[in-house]
């Protein structure tokens, strides 16, 4: 099976090709670095990484850039506040989401692009939608006149033909019932930050931000373009709009859009106490690990319901798998190759692809490990399973976690190295031959104040990391 995405363009599901067939130019809606980014937007970050991957996993090359929105109106509002530059306080925020990012190991981009390292090429966008007769001005400010692109709507499936009334609107973000010119350069209000361009002293409009820095580094025509379902009217309605005004050509061949995170079945919001960062639910002691596959769980066009029984449930199933990982590695499996258990194996890796090839069907690809998992569990129990059959097995959870990325736990700053537990595994060995019971009991001791668990097993000793 062909991999498929379902294109908010067409609402259709359909068979991806990059362009030149091989190079994915993809554009990803990044943060606007004005606060901590929160578990909402890193269910969209997620899904974003998981798409990564798979296309990488289908021997794809990307050229993946993502924008950070480091000027609009909350950022200069917030900045002032608190006495500072935009670039000073915008700084923080920045470093806190890479490093959030980290945390939730999400691959970075080939690129991330600063919305205020690019006001020159957005100015010369804005001038060639000037020379098309697609703008306005007023009052300093300059707008992007609708009625001039007939398409207007396409992308969120909205007739605005009898809704298109010249009204303007000045801020980033407004009531998506309406179709208004949106304002592509705001003239400098007292107090604001502002750049001396021939437009006048100002700043750039959220909309042309993303429009301008895609096209720069991707090209006039792009292979696909993400955000949050939130984003499609009228953020990227609007990119549409002004992108294909200036080039007379398709800018973006598939759209992909994420459905939003719910928070115990409510709406994500700090009223109802239910607003949460990565940081925040981190400090509670909840790896990152269980967090990631929380978040990446559901097909990414499905509501998710975030929950802390959820979270509890997503570190059960990663035990699960970590588990049978360790039986792979230690027990001492009966010599051959049993051809049935290879064919559970090769069975459960065209499962797994099938589902991520299905529009990123995430749940249907963990389902088929799992039920992998359960029946190769089964098969060691009744010696079924091989020794030669280990190593398709290793390599079917190594395709689960170049695509997931959740099996390896995060160690803690000064946690032990793989080296130097099994270096005191050994020591504790030792210990128990020598009838040192006392020391052997305290290197158990010890190894669980570091989060490891020894386990005695018929087979020798094992360990896992809490």
């Amino acid at each position: 099976m062909a991999l498929r995405f379902y294109n908010t363009l067409t609402q259709e599901l359909e068979e991806f090709q990059p362009q030149d067939g091989k190079t994915v130019r993809m554009y990803t809606c990044g943060p606007t670095v004005y606060s901590y980014v929160h578990i909402g937007n890193f269910r969209t970050f997620s899904f974003q990484d998981i798409l990564r991957r798979t296309l990488k996993a289908r021997g794809f090359t990307l050229d993946h850039v993502m924008n950070i929105t480091d000027v609009e109106d909350k950022i200069i509002r917030n900045a002032m506040a608190a006495g500072q530059t935009i670039q000073e306080y915008t700084a923080q925020y920045t470093q806190a989401f890479k490093d959030d990012s980290a945390t939730l190991r999400l691959q970075s981009p080939e690129r991330l692009a600063f919305a205020t390292e690019h006001i020159p090429e957005m100015v010369d966008a804005i001038e060639r939608l000037a020379a098309g007769n697609h703008t306005y001005a007023n009052e300093g400010s300059t707008y992007f006149r609708i009625s001039t692109f007939p398409e207007y709507g396409k992308l969120s499936h909205t007739n605005f033909s009898g809704n298109i009334a010249g009204a303007r609107v000045e801020v980033d973000e407004y009531d998506k019932a309406d179709a208004r010119d949106f304002v592509l350069w705001k003239a400098q209000k007292p107090g604001e930050p502002a750049w001396e361009t021939p437009l006048g002293e100002g700043r750039p409009g959220w909309h042309i931000e993303c429009s301008v820095m895609a096209m720069k580094y991707l090209g006039e025509t792009i292979d696909i373009h993400t955000g949050g379902v939130d984003l499609v009217f009228p953020h990227h309605e609007n990119e549409i709009a002004q992108s294909e005004a200036i080039t007379g050509k398709r800018f973006v061949r598939y759209w992909l859009h994420a459905e939003h995170l719910m928070v115990e079945g409510q709406k994500m919001s700090k009223s109802l106490g239910n607003f949460y960062t990565l940081r925040d639910i981190i400090e509670k002691g909840y790896s990152p690990e269980a967090i990631r596959y929380l978040l990446v769980s559901a097909h990414y066009r499905k509501q998710l319901n975030f929950t802390f029984d959820g979270l509890k449930g997503a570190a059960a199933s990663l035990e699960r798998l970590r588990n049978f990982e360790l039986r792979l590695k230690n027990d001492r499996l009966p010599e051959g190759l049993n051809p049935q258990v290879e064919e559970r194996t090769a069975a459960a890796s065209t499962a797994f692809n099938k589902g991520l090839d299905d529009d990123l069907n995430t749940s249907d690809a963990l389902a088929a490990i799992y039920e992998y998992v359960r029946d190769a569990n089964t098969a060691m129990d009744a010696g079924q399973f091989q020794a030669g059959n280990a190593a398709g097995a290793h390599a079917l959870l190594a395709e689960f976690d170049a695509v997931f990325d959740v099996l390896k736990p995060t160690l803690q700053s000064g946690a032990l190295t793989d080296a130097e537990i099994d270096e005191k595994v050994s020591e504790r060995n030792k210990a128990k031959k020598a009838k040192d019971f006392k020391r052997a009991d305290a290197l158990r001791n010890e190894l669980l104040e570091q989060g490891v668990v020894l386990e005695d097993t018929k087979d020798g000793v094992r360990w896992k990391r809490k």
